[in-house]
Order: C-alpha cells, then structure tokens, then sequence
C-alpha cells in the first residue's frame, strides 16, 4: 500500500529539534510520507533562537506548486509560518487543493520557541484567527498559545471560542503529577491524560504532536482518535529523546510505540489528581460469554454449563418505572438464582441502578450510559463500585478505550468483530487485527463481541488474545459444548503478532 501524503509546513530548525525535523521524526513513526516545506529558516540550536528568515512568499508558493502536481496531500500541517505573506500562500494553496477533494488542516500556532523567542506579532495573530483557523480541522495550541488566541485560562472556554471543530490545547509543557490535554471534537471531549513523564530532551513536542496527529488524520482515523495516537506516539518519544548539545535535545517517537500498552492514555470528564488504578489478578470473565434477553434462557444456559450470561433487555418507551422495574425483577431472579447455583457470572446490561437493588454485582454499560452520567450519576457509579459493583464496558473507538480506563473496569467489550444485525451502530467492523491490538493494549481484558455466528469465529477471537468472546443469535443454532469445545481450539492457535489498528468509523 503507498504512504499517505503529508505537507508540514513549518521552519528549518538548523540544530536539528524542532520545526521540520521533528515533523520528519513523527511522520515515520507513523509511516507516511513527509514532505517537508520550509516557510521560514531558523539560527538555532539546542538553547536558543537566534534569528528567524521568513522564506520569501513566491519561494513558499513554488515549493507548495511543486507537490500539488505530484504529491498531493491528504492532511497538511503548519508551524511556524514567518508572516502573514507566508500565512497567505498557504490559505490559498489549502483552498485549491479542497476543490479537488478533502484535505485536512492541522494548524500548530507556533508562536514562540520553547526556548523563549517569540515568533508572532498582534498582526499575525489576527490573520491566524481571521484566516487560517477558519479553514483548519485540528488547532493544537499549548496553553500559553490558546490564551494568546483566544483569551481567557480556562481551556474548556477557549477551545469553543477558537471556532475549529477539533481543538487539541496541549499541556505537557505544565506541571502536575499528570500530562493532561484538553481535547474538544466531533466525537468526544474531556482531558485526554497520561502520568507525566519527566524528560530533560523534551525539544519538539508541540511540532511532534502535530505531525503525529495529522498523520493519523491522513491514515484515516477521526479526530479524537487522531489525538490519542498523537498523545502515544509524543509521550513515547519524551524516553527515546537524546541530547546533542547543551540544551534540551528532541523528542523521538518510536515505530514500535503503537504496541506500548503504557502509553494508551485515559480521557478523563474531569481531571483528577492522580492516575486511575487497575484491577489485577485474572480475568473475572473468560471463554463463552452468552447474551439473551430472557431470564429463562439465561437459566437455561448457566445448567448447560456456561460461565457467563448478560441479560440483556431492553424498556418500552411506553413502560411505566413500575411496570418495567417488575418486568426486570421477573426476568433477574431466575438468571440469579441459576447463576448463584451453578457459581457462574451474572451480568446485567445497561439497567445498573435497578440491577443494584435486585442484588446484581455485575453490569455492562454502553459508552452513551457513561456520557448519560450527570455528576451525581457517576459518583453512585463510582460509590457502587468503591462497595464492589463489577463493571464491563463497551468500546469501539480509540478514545471510547481511553475513556473506559477511567473505570477501571472488569473487562472491556471490543466490537463489532464482524458485522452484525443484533443493533443498528456507525461503526466498522473491527476484525480480528483491531481485536488482537485491544487485547495487547487495553487496561482491562478484552471481550470479543458482534457477528459471531458459528463457532469457528470463536474461535478466532480466542487465537487473537481476547479473554471471552460473545455469542447471541449463534446460541440457538449450536450447543453451549460446542461453543465452548471452539473456544479451547482458539487458545491452542498460535497468536499473530501486533501491529496497528485500523479505523473503525
């Protein structure tokens, strides 16, 4: 397959940190084709800026004319542009290239050098805010960048007033015991966070960032999850950074850290003061993982010996709380009591206040029941769990992973694994390669769940390193022994290697 293409547009950094050469570094990482376009040449090296030459507007423009005829990008990102001349040449170029076809802009506002020169008068400023942002799908300005754009401290309040769908305000360069970022997207928002990681060689993250993000944006992945292999792939590179001179030396993000489970990050509502523990030992969930939505049926299989059942059920729009509580209780009791004496694992979706009072201590829930969550909702999530409430989460999505880990959950549902009728949803299917990646990379093992019709499938998801699999419909066309006889051949197949994910919507 051909790399992608990527314009960075940015400086010449001569001591090698930051500016194209650090855009250089994460591209590979990613492995997508860089084509470096230098709008300005910098005198620096590893402890400060000396001098900055805007490249001449007609120098940027043929450099920009050049590749439109034989590289055309998917995704272009700037840095530092030197001037409003040079801002321009790039407003126009962005403009003809998206009358061919969709091209994503990553604006990184390089306003000043991490070693304290500033690159940016209140001029260019507002041909940032007038010019390029309008046209920008990502802006990725660190703290002291966004409030020169738009004011204010609170990055909750600046992102929206920047006026780009996706806003990345990036915070490694603060202090605190955790790296936190504030992502604003089109598919989710919160503090994307990881625990700090104290590096001296640190030259480059912000260009790093960036780079990364617009690579994975050229690679196919939404914004949010864009951000989150942006996140990896920078904080990886904080352990790899080497110093050449005196000062800081770059940052260099590794191929391999797409496989580096301490670098998924947690996308966190509200940023806490520490990192979230995770639960240890062995999985409470492993093999056939039987959903129904009958309590009878749910009984039914936990004699046949399954291990685990979810009731999964769902109320009528028309179903008054009474109603649909006895309805509930109707169906639980039976499910419980055979799990109780057959000492098998009972779960119920989605309902888990009811499910608390009916004696229930374990619940899935779906990403929409966390976001559904108001601040008092969560802390009866948080107070059931701290009293020993088990917790299976859904996930479909990069950061759908990152904010799971948040709970710390019992175990983390991938899908879905093939297509599947069981309920409508925008995602694609994730395979058996995104399935073996959650397996390798989630805080929590991994369920396996959607389109497992025939126990071969099951057996797949076992080979790919998945603790349990789902069945639904397949329940009634085969035995829970043959279910469970695939799932023993899963685990003696041996495991594909690891490699990247592909995007799932």
């Amino acid at each position: 397959m051909t790399a992608p293409v990527v314009w960075s547009i940015a400086g010449l950094d001569s001591g090698g940190g930051a500016g194209l050469s650090a855009d250089q570094r994460a591209a590979d990482a990613f492995g997508v084709h860089l084509c470096p376009v230098a709008a300005a040449l910098t005198a620096q090296n590893s402890v400060a800026v000396e001098a900055v030459f805007p490249v001449p507007p007609e120098q940027l423009d043929a450099q920009l004319a050049a590749l439109a005829q034989d590289l055309p990008p998917r995704a272009i990102k700037t840095g530092l542009l030197g001037g409003i001349a040079q801002l321009r040449v790039v407003t126009r170029w962005v403009d003809r290239l998206r009358e061919r076809g969709p091209v994503a802009l990553v604006v990184d506002p390089v306003l000043r050098a991490s070693t304290g020169a500033s690159f940016a008068d209140d001029e260019l400023l507002r041909a940032y805010r007038e010019e390029l942002l309008p046209r920008a799908d990502v802006v990725t300005p660190n703290r002291r960048e966004a409030q020169r754009l738009a004011g204010g401290s609170c990055p909750q309040q600046q992102a929206p007033q920047l006026g780009v769908a996706t806003v990345c305000i990036t915070g490694g360069d603060e202090r605190g015991a955790l790296a936190a970022d504030w992502l604003h997207s089109p598919q989710a928002q919160g503090w994307l966070a990881l625990p700090r990681r104290e590096a001296r060689n640190q030259h480059g993250t912000g260009c790093c960032f960036a780079t990364a993000l617009a690579a994975a944006l050229a690679l196919g992945f939404v914004a949010a999850d864009a951000a989150v292999l942006a996140k990896m792939a920078t904080t990886a590179g904080l352990s790899d950074g080497a110093s050449p001179g005196g000062g800081a030396g770059p940052v260099r993000p590794p191929a391999g850290f797409i496989i580096d489970p301490s670098l998924l990050p947690a996308l966190f509502d509200t940023l806490p003061a520490g990192w979230p523990s995770r639960r240890g030992g062995p999985p409470l969930v492993t093999g056939v993982y039987g959903i129904t939505a009958s309590g009878a049926h749910a009984a039914a299989l936990f004699e046949a010996g399954l291990a685990t059942v979810q009731l999964r059920l769902k109320r009528g729009e028309a179903e008054s709380g009474a109603a649909w509580h006895a309805r509930l209780a109707a169906e639980v009791q039976p499910a419980l009591a055979a799990a109780r004496r057959c000492g098998a694992t009972f779960i119920v979706n989605d309902h888990w206040r009811a499910a608390l009072t009916l004696g229930v201590d374990f619940v899935h829930l779906g990403q929409e029941d966390l976001l559904a969550l108001d601040a008092a909702g969560r802390t009866h999530l948080a107070q059931a769990r701290a009293r020993g409430l088990r917790l299976g989460l859904s996930s479909h999505s990069l950061w759908e992973l990152a904010r799971a880990a948040v709970w710390a959950p019992d175990y983390v549902a991938c899908g879905p694994v093939w297509p599947t009728l069981t309920k409508a949803m925008p995602w694609h299917p994730q395979g058996l390669d995104n399935l073996a990646w959650w397996a390798a990379m989630s805080p929590a093992p991994v369920v396996g769940i959607g389109g497992v019709l025939a126990p071969p499938q099951l057996a797949q998801l076992a080979a790919s390193g998945a603790a349990a699999g789902c069945v639904v419909r397949g329940l009634a066309e085969h035995p829970v022994a043959a279910w469970q006889a695939a799932w023993r051949d899963g685990l003696q197949a041996p495991r594909a290697p690891g490699g990247w994910p592909h995007p799932s919507l």
